[in-house]
């Protein structure tokens, strides 16, 4: 099955390089892996991080894609189809 969020996604750029937005803004550092949403280049952490910021970012926003922002990976996951790219 293909994805068509994950075939038009774009390439943005991060709003931050400093790590997860939403944890730096509350005074957190504690984020286990980041990831760059594909339509605002927000900068969030993942589910296995405590506060799991790119998900709600993700479901506040509707923006479904997102990459690994972690050096050396570039894998993709949409939150609608739930599907890798």
């Amino acid at each position: 099955m293909s994805c068509e969020h994950l075939a038009g996604a774009g390439q943005p750029e991060p709003q931050s390089t400093e790590g997860c937005q939403d944890c730096l803004e509350s005074g957190h550092d504690d984020w286990v892996h980041l990831r760059l949403c594909l339509d605002c280049g927000r900068v969030s952490c993942c589910d296995s991080s405590p506060r799991r910021h790119a998900t709600a970012h993700s479901h506040s926003t509707g923006h479904p894609v997102i990459q690994s922002f972690q050096p050396g990976e570039s894998w993709r996951w949409c939150y609608t189809d739930e599907q890798v790219g």
